[in-house]
């Protein structure tokens, strides 16, 4: 029975593909899934000399998630005295729990949790709703249907986490923040002395640039851990769709639909989490270690 659909399956996919190969369509045109990552300003341009402020859906579903965390800090949590604890306290509080102990106190010195929580929690909760944002169906396409003469926009999921520039501007926050913390606490000579290792002085002009250089891979595995991974999931829902469509065979609906649909529950249920933990405790790791470097 096994052999019998592996066979059924292959042939699903490479009739279609035969069939294609032997035909010359007038319409060059193909599903292309990465034209979601095309982002089209809405509305006039704004720019401010080289830098582009102009609305686009990134910009829109950071904004939406924007919203959302503060939404979702107000529901959660805010408690009415003199009433026991329920259920949206409780998940507040077990949030809070986890941002606080996972996150901050694992990656910050004592002394730098009251000030640096709020920034890896916010960090947590913001990155988590962006992520979980890309995977609701919402009317923030840039393609347009015509229903009576309007224009509709498209229902279509995006995550603004999957482009660089977003997970870049993130990661560039926690990237100042760690080294402006570092001198305010050490002061900056010996915060940037810290860099280098106790090594023989020969070995100097070799070990300070590979310690600088390490410090902006920092900012690179920040933004580009989070866009790829995010990108990658986005894309391979999107393919495994797309085959009906590129194929042009609608049976391929019976093997592309259910693997999408395994990929965007395991991106939903568990990597839109583990990105937003992992990058929220990599930045507490990071402005910890230049508060305290010796450690």
């Amino acid at each position: 029975m096994k052999r019998a659909l592996a066979f059924v399956t292959l042939l699903a996919l490479t009739l279609p593909t035969v069939a294609l190969a032997q035909s010359e369509p007038e319409d060059e045109t193909k599903f292309d899934p990465s034209v979601e990552w095309d982002l089209h300003t809405w509305g006039p341009e704004l720019k401010i000399g080289p830098i582009d402020m102009s609305i686009n859906k990134a910009v829109v579903y950071l904004m939406l998630g924007t919203i959302c965390s503060i939404a979702l800090g107000l529901v959660l949590m805010r408690v009415r005295r003199g009433r026991g604890p329920n259920r949206r306290q409780a998940l507040g509080e077990t949030i809070y729990e986890i941002a606080q102990v996972q996150v901050a106190e694992q990656g910050l010195p004592t002394k730098a949790i009251g000030r640096w929580f709020p920034y890896v929690a916010t960090l947590m909760i913001f990155i988590w709703l962006v992520n979980m944002l890309g995977f609701i169906p919402l009317p923030l396409s840039d393609e347009r249907w015509d229903i009576g003469g309007v224009s509709v926009p498209t229902f279509a999921i995006f995550a603004a986490t999957s482009t660089l520039s977003v997970t870049l501007a993130l990661a560039l926050m926690t990237f100042v923040f760690t080294h402006v913390e570092g001198i305010r606490e050490n002061g900056a000579v010996a915060y940037f002395k810290s860099w280098i290792p106790d090594v023989p002085k020969a070995m100097l002009p070799l070990i300070i640039p590979l310690e600088i250089l390490g410090q902006f891979m920092r900012l690179i595995s920040l933004s580009i851990r989070l866009y790829a991974n995010m990108l990658a999931g986005h894309m391979l829902i999107l393919t495994f769709i797309g085959l009906i469509f590129v194929l042009e065979n609608v049976f391929l609906a019976v093997v592309s639909v259910p693997a999408a649909t395994a990929f965007y529950l395991f991106e939903v249920v568990i990597v839109v989490s583990i990105q937003a933990y992992i990058f929220a405790a990599l930045s507490a790791i990071y402005i910890g270690s230049a508060i305290e470097p010796e450690h």
